[in-house]
């Protein structure tokens, strides 16, 4: 009697084991696969690094100016442009996409980059007129009014007006990223495919979706016609805003 009740209890703890490795299996291999990418998804494009040489190299060519791209760097602090992505699945492994850089991010970004250039720029002015014996106030404010009274603006609206570019053109930005058509899975590559004025430019790319978060990276291949280049390479970290 106890060697059968103890055969019993194995069988139904074997059995209870199975359909857990099964159930494991099957979210490992198929549920996984099968989540949709249904929602809105935001991503940041870094532009930091972009502005940071930029400013560098107009300074560099200033007489007397002295100053390494680590200061620079220092001021320019995570200044990103949002990138909004949106799929609405409509098959197993397919769907539709729309995807745009957000005008009010990419200002945002622009006048944050001036803003921290316009701060170098007043420091290293101060230095300047200290090495000239300069008798003056050096203070952050003295120093603004000084600047609006020798040009008739403010420092960031100097810089803005006669300085360098320090962000690619929004409509550079939006070439590159903007867009809507089809897109498929396969064997863990998103491929999407640009429709714009009759043509087609697709775009592939390795991809891993962990809970809330997509990760688009290393572009495999892409036909161009002025929609895609390697001017603004990213790794996209994408986080789900919201569900369908």
């Amino acid at each position: 009697m106890r060697k059968t009740i103890k055969n019993a209890v194995f069988i139904l703890l074997f059995l209870t084991l199975s359909v857990s490795t099964a159930s494991l299996a099957y979210l490992h291999f198929f549920a996984s696969d099968d989540r949709e990418l249904s929602g809105e998804w935001t991503a940041k494009i870094d532009m930091t690094e972009q502005a940071a040489i930029t400013a560098i190299s107009w300074l560099q060519d200033i007489e007397g100016v002295s100053v390494s791209y680590e200061e620079i760097e220092s001021y320019m602090q995570e200044l990103t442009v949002r990138v909004n992505l949106t799929f609405e699945q409509t098959e197993r492994s397919a769907g539709t996409f729309q995807c745009n850089i957000s005008p009010e991010s990419y200002e945002a970004c622009n006048q944050a980059a001036y803003a921290a250039f316009a701060t170098v720029f007043q420091e290293l002015l101060t230095e300047r007129l200290r090495m000239t014996d300069y008798a003056g106030s050096t203070d952050k404010e003295a120093i603004e009014a000084l600047v609006t009274e020798t040009f008739g603006m403010s420092t960031v609206s100097y810089l803005m007006s006669y300085g360098p570019t320090l962000l690619p053109s929004l409509e550079d930005l939006q070439a590159e990223y903007d867009g809507s058509g089809t897109y498929e899975i396969t064997d863990g590559i998103l491929t999407r495919q640009f429709e714009a004025g009759g043509s087609v430019a697709t775009k592939a790319e390795y991809y891993i979706r962990k809970d809330s978060n997509l990760i688009l990276s290393g572009e495999i291949d892409s036909v161009s016609d002025g929609l895609f280049s390697d001017d603004y390479p990213i790794i996209y970290t994408l986080r789900q805003t919201s569900d369908q």
